[in-house]
């Protein structure tokens, strides 16, 4: 009985760690469109003397309280890594992949809080801002694949498609890095800094946005190469809807780009944009997790069992 509830929980938090991952990255987004970024000026503290939020004559309460909650996000997400790799831990026999993506989850919340340290105390440079954004992705990559490695035994890796699928979804996934990356550079030069006297990054946002429109089209005709090949086939049914799930939000968030573009980058559609960079993020590691298949064992069937039944 404490063998099926330990594998019910292990599913549930690496579900709850892909939320989890997502919604700190909105947060994120949030805190700099409101201009919130500096709102609690020390770190660990939000203030000097104190851990929350209080009356300052030169601090909104709205702004502390932004940033403060994000904060608060950060240790939720935390605690999820700890459940993650507690239950890795518990659970018997111990299987190396499911305790080293558990530890990631864990450690990678480590990492952000010491990146979010440092971002403030550095007042917002934009490079410091880039690099704590960008870890999110990476997490909630780490957490779509504790999920599906649930699912599987810690054997090497087949293809379930065409060869060349899995080949051009690694380039996939190199060219969705740089798409972050460059993503994270047009917003270090563009108005939504955290805080209105950060200093932006000093390239123009025209050139940037072109670069970062480059890497989609790009990630967009790997996509189209990918589903080819899918249609060449073998393509079991559940590849081709993370497929279908990874074409669609790429054209919504590419469309949502153009719109941002056009209209002079609100906030509330940047916030969209970071929610649709996190989703194409995780569909796309479904995709990749999919694709590919672990021959199974006892433990793994078990897992399976127990995590679907637990649906």
């Amino acid at each position: 009985m404490l063998k099926q509830r330990i594998v019910q929980w292990q599913y549930g938090f690496a579900i709850a760690a892909v939320i989890a991952n997502v919604s700190i990255a909105i947060t994120g987004s949030i805190v700099r469109v409101t201009g919130s970024g500096l709102g609690c000026t020390e770190w660990p503290n939000c203030l000097p003397g104190s851990m929350v939020p209080v009356e300052h004559p030169e601090l909104a309460m709205f702004h502390q309280w932004i940033e403060f909650g994000n904060r608060m996000l950060s240790g939720v997400v935390g605690i999820i890594g700890g459940f993650c790799f507690l239950a890795a831990w518990l659970s018997r026999p111990h299987r190396r992949r499911v305790l080293w993506l558990s530890a990631a989850m864990l450690g990678g919340v480590v990492v952000q809080a010491i990146l979010g340290g440092i971002t403030v105390r550095t007042g917002l440079l934009w490079w410091t801002v880039a690099i704590h954004m960008v870890v999110s992705p990476v997490l909630a990559w780490f957490a779509v694949m504790l999920v599906r490695s649930l699912r599987e035994s810690d054997a090497p890796p087949r293809p379930r498609t065409h060869p060349w699928v899995p080949r051009l979804l690694v380039a996939q996934t190199v060219v969705l890095f740089g798409l972050l990356i460059a993503g994270t550079m047009v917003t270090g030069a563009g108005p939504h800094a955290g805080d209105k006297d950060v200093a932006r990054l000093g390239l123009p946002v025209s050139t940037l946005a072109h670069v970062h429109a480059a890497f989609m089209y790009t990630f967009l005709a790997l996509l189209l190469a990918v589903g080819y090949l899918l249609w060449r086939g073998p393509a079991p049914r559940d590849v081709w809807t993370r497929y279908f799930v990874v074409l669609g939000v790429v054209l919504a968030q590419g469309t949502l780009g153009f719109v941002q573009y056009f209209i002079g980058v609100p906030g509330v559609l940047v916030v969209l944009h970071v929610f649709g960079a996190m989703l194409v993020t995780v569909a796309t590691a479904a995709l990749w997790a999919w694709s590919r298949e672990r021959p199974a064992t006892v433990e793994a069937t078990e897992h399976e069992q127990f995590a679907t039944a637990s649906l």
